[in-house]
């Protein structure tokens, strides 16, 4: 079976195997394994738009622009409707009377020839040599007069010759002509292929469709003398090509450069590892290959037959081909979970014990997905995560890389995303730094901290962390082996959207780790942001098929009102993509889940009935861990809220300082915006001042930072609230913390600062950690402290704010009036999700048990 043929027998093969289509893994075709390049399916569809205004393909411009890519002279160059076809006007043209074809090779070499009326021959590979051509001998048979057809690489064998040695080869017999067939020659390292027409009597034929994985668009073209590239645009019938196909070598070979370089190197190191495991089979034989496929040999009858049949694998059988049998067949290079599954299944078939066949099944997984960013992934990753807890499944939480400033503390002291924190205790796990390897804390409009296995490793300006992504996704592969090798199913959280297709390339966080885990994939959308359908469609036709593979679905989130009026609207989604709408949930105000980061700032903008204290949160421009004081809003006497400019100042009674990323810049921040003055008028009327981390640091007199860990200033003034003096210093501080203030209360939290402050006054009174450190400095009506989290206790909240109640004048409430905690929220959430959503269902399509 030819390429060619491969469309129309898909569903044939199909039906053999007993499956779908969609359940045929088919190794008989040879793509890249890499996929399209980027954008293509979207430069593939905008193609189509642009039919009306160009009704024909413009043949003259684009060989102007082929001429300008592969630099090779225009009138050297014609494309065609795919390589095959022009191969089937080329003998004819050459006046050759025998064709001496190299063989194993391209099946449809022989019926170009004799169309033509040439006189074939045969130049046999020898099976004791690999199928590695001899120069020496081809050279032995050549005549004046003849064809030589030369496949580079060689189809089916994958052995090549290098450039320079098939030119000189050529340039020696001057009399014959060398057709090299170089359809998949950009698989090959640079020696192997020709850079051009070096030889009067050399033809190069090029294929597009197998490199840049579009096979049904039919792209090729061939590089030959100019005589008989005008002789050859006389034979050919007009409108040899579609605006489509011509639009898309366009693009194919004028943007893709790092696309070939990585589809190269990462097609050479599958075929290294595909290879690998073929050899330790004793019943196979895999000969070497530079291509993007191998040759195999097996004695054990009907082996391609029983592949299809029992795993539903299709592979090219090779009895075909001239001297090979049936013992022979070809298999592409795919993904290497794909690789792994061919081998597994030969090495069973084959009775034999392979080392790869005792590894362990990809832990099942699930991964949520969004259109945008704050589409409530993380939400609905924990409640997934809880269902699964719930159904006595062992399951943990995961988030290849995370961009947040609200970031959280683990047990052994290690720093991941509050978000990932969150998911971990509806697996009811302790947080974990392999639940997100990689963290992001964005200090500057270009450039963040970044925090790898918990523990900061500097910072880095946009362009230096895109060139260390390969380091950083391997941390992250080496933490996602290591987490679920420990459990039965992983639910992973994306990031941002996975249809940036700007992004794509360095991915590692959507679409690349959803494939490195094997994860079915939902991908939620935020209706109440408008949109929602054109967003899942949108997103959908930037992806590559090796995506849409992994897509398991839509969710529609945060919807108000009922789910059976989307009837029509899911048709639709599932008409163009060919993907369901698998659940709708509700919009769930409040749901009492700390968000993700302060993108999803959720204070109260309007008061509560019988609310008394007014609670200003100002908002830094580099605001961390602002989930600090969603406590305080869930009391029934506050209102908090975010102030970011002085007219929204007021009076309060409590004005809060957060944590911050960067203190000297937000304080010279508030001193800009006139907010500085504010605070401190406030301060000095009686309100009450909460400063947490950089909070703390704010309210004392400076801030050092002699080794500029955080500034570029090594010496800030800050408020002089207290008499603090802070030092930035090298190494972070990251614990989990309990100690007491100064008139024995409890107070725990965790901290994160790189900060070190002293106070010599002994007026002002110190909360102390268990061992003895000071974590926090209290005087009069300034609180501050460098414990997160400190408000989560139901307890000191209620007695701190009833403290304020009566400085104004009002009586304590006394008792416990709110309960902070997200185990009832959890509950309430996955029981929600679970009726929107087939569970058992998701189940079966994860392979969970």
């Amino acid at each position: 079976m030819n390429q060619t043929e491969h469309g129309g027998n898909r569903t044939k093969l199909a039906r053999e195997a007993g499956c779908l289509p969609e359940e045929l893994l088919d190794f008989s075709v040879n793509l890249n394994p890499c996929g399209p390049p980027p954008g293509a399916n979207g430069n593939f569809l905008r193609s189509f738009d642009l039919l009306g205004a160009y009704p024909e393909p413009h043949a003259e411009s684009l060989h102007r622009f082929l001429a300008e890519a592969t630099g090779i002279p225009e009138e050297c160059l014609q494309a065609g409707n795919g390589s095959n076809e022009l191969l089937m006007y080329l003998p004819a043209l050459t006046g050759a009377k025998r064709a001496l074809i190299v063989t194993p090779g391209y099946l449809e070499y022989e019926p170009a020839c004799r169309r033509a009326g040439l006189e074939i021959e045969y130049v046999p590979l020898r099976r004791e040599d690999g199928f590695t051509l001899s120069l020496e001998k081809l050279e032995q048979s050549i005549r004046p007069g003849d064809l030589v057809i030369v496949g580079n690489p060689g189809n089916p064998t994958g052995t090549a010759v290098k450039a320079a040695e098939l030119a000189a080869l050529a340039g020696r017999h001057p009399d014959a002509t060398f057709l090299i067939d170089e359809a998949f020659a950009d698989f090959l390292p640079p020696e192997y292929r020709f850079s051009g027409i070096e030889c009067d009597n050399l033809i190069l034929l090029r294929s597009l469709t197998k490199f840049y994985a579009m096979p049904g668009l039919r792209m090729g073209y061939v590089a030959a003398p100019a005589r008989l590239i005008a002789t050859l645009r006389k034979q050919l019938p007009c409108w040899q090509l579609s605006t489509p196909a011509e639009r898309m070598i366009r693009y194919c070979l004028s943007s893709t450069e790092e696309f070939a370089e990585r589809s190269r190197r990462e097609t050479a190191q599958l075929r290294q590892e595909f290879s690998g495991m073929l050899a330790k089979i004793p019943q196979l034989v895999c000969y070497p290959s530079l291509a993007n496929y191998l040759l195999l040999e097996c004695p054990l009858p009907d082996l391609a037959g029983r592949l299809l049949k029992e795993e539903h694998i299709a592979v090219r059988r090779c009895a075909d081909y001239p001297g090979l049998g049936e013992n022979f067949f070809r298999v592409a290079v795919r993904s290497r979970a794909e690789n792994l599954r061919l081998a597994t299944a030969l090495a069973r078939l084959c009775d034999a014990k392979a080392p790869f066949i005792s590894q362990k099944r990809r832990t099942p997984a699930l991964m949520i997905q969004g259109t945008c960013s704050n589409a409530g992934k993380s939400v609905l990753a924990a409640a997934f995560c809880r269902i699964m807890l719930e159904d006595g499944i062992s399951v943990a939480p995961f988030k290849a890389q995370n961009m947040a400033l609200n970031s959280f503390v683990t047990p052994d002291g290690g720093e991941i995303g509050r978000a990932q924190a969150v998911q971990a205790e509806a697996c009811r796990l302790d947080p974990d730094v392999r639940m997100n390897p990689i963290l992001l804390k964005p200090e500057s409009d270009h450039g963040s901290q970044v925090i790898v296995r918990g523990r900061p490793v500097g910072s880095m300006r946009a362009k230096e962390f895109f060139r260390r992504k390969p380091e950083f996704w391997r941390e992250v592969t080496a933490s996602y082996d290591s987490l679920s090798r420990e459990r039965e199913a992983i639910v992973l959280e994306g990031a941002g959207s996975p249809g940036e297709i700007n992004l794509k390339s360095t991915d590692i966080v959507n679409m690349r780790m959803a494939e490195y885990a094997d994860a079915r994939v939902l991908l939620a959308g935020d209706i109440d942001r408008g949109g929602v359908y054109a967003s899942f469609i949108g997103t959908y036709a930037t992806f590559e098929p090796w995506e849409r593979k992994l897509l398991h679905g839509f969710v529609v989130n945060k919807f108000r009102g009922d789910p059976a009026l989307l009837g029509n609207a899911h048709a639709e989604v599932e008409r163009f993509t060919g993907k369901p709408v698998l659940g709708v949930i509700d919009f769930l105000p409040g749901p009492g889940l700390p968000e993700e980061d302060s993108v999803g700032f959720s204070f109260a903008k309007k008061a509560k009935p019988g609310a008394a204290i007014d609670i200003a949160l100002i908002r830094l421009g580099h605001i961390a861990n602002f989930t600090d004081y969603a406590p305080l809003e869930a009391e029934p006497d506050t209102v908090v809220r975010s102030v970011s400019s002085p007219e929204e100042f007021g009076t309060p009674d409590v004005v809060i300082l957060p944590g911050s990323k960067s203190v000297a810049a937000d304080f010279a921040m508030l001193e800009q915006s006139k907010l500085a003055g504010k605070i401190r008028e406030a301060v000095h009327r009686g309100c009450r001042y909460v400063g947490i981390c950089g909070g703390l640091q704010l309210a004392g007199d400076v801030l050092l930072d002699p080794d500029r860990v955080e500034s570029s200033n090594p010496v800030a003034p800050m408020f002089g609230f207290l008499p603090l003096v802070t030092t930035m210093k090298g190494e972070k501080i990251l614990r989990r913390t309990t100690g007491t203030t100064a008139d024995g209360t409890p107070v725990s939290g965790y901290e994160i600062h790189f900060g070190r402050t002293e106070c010599n006054d002994p007026s002002v009174k110190v909360i102390r950690s268990s061992d003895g450190r000071p974590v926090g400095f209290e005087r009069g009506n300034c609180f501050t402290t460098y414990l997160h989290g400190i408000f989560d206790d139901d307890r000191f909240r209620r007695k701190w704010l009833d403290e304020v109640r009566v400085k104004k004048g009002l009586a304590p409430l006394g008792e416990v009036t709110a309960h902070y905690g997200v185990e009832a929220a959890l509950a309430r959430l996955a029981a929600h999700v679970r009726e929107r959503i087939d569970i058992p269902a998701l189940y079966r399509a994860m392979g969970v048990r």
